[in-house]
């Protein structure tokens, strides 16, 4: 069984766009921003450089903003060209606060699913 588990495990930890939407909630929840501000922060969440599309999460942030999650105004930058800010909005606030709830009940749930794996009795059934 553990020669083939990696064969079964690959590419397991993409990140999903669902998460990456969530983590943007969270993200301007916080504090306003623009997308690169928002992208510097999704590491602290998994997503590695390599993981996160960058189009995807302009995509993601984009389709937020048509479900009135989010708003977004062009302002000026004292360096260079407009960047477009996000804001959440008082919906935005409400769908976070409903993702936090289902997001502790699976974190729940998956620890249930740990724990039962990683109950000694377990490996004598993997050792059969």
């Amino acid at each position: 069984m553990k020669e083939n588990s990696s064969i079964f495990c690959q590419n397991k930890n993409q990140p999903t766009e669902r998460f990456l939407e969530v983590c943007l909630l969270l993200l301007l929840h916080e504090k306003d921003d623009y997308g690169y501000g928002l992208s510097q922060e999704l590491p602290f969440f998994g997503f590695s450089d390599n993981e996160l599309n960058v189009s995807t999460m302009y995509r993601i942030s984009r389709r937020i903003e048509k479900i009135d999650l989010v708003d977004a105004t062009w302002e000026e930058s004292g360096l260079g060209p407009r960047r477009r800010v996000y804001r959440i909005t008082e919906k935005g606030k409400e769908e976070l606060s409903k993702w936090i709830v289902i997001l502790k009940n699976r974190k729940l749930n998956i620890q249930k699913l740990i724990d039962r794996f990683e109950r000694p009795d377990h490996y004598n059934h993997l050792e059969e």
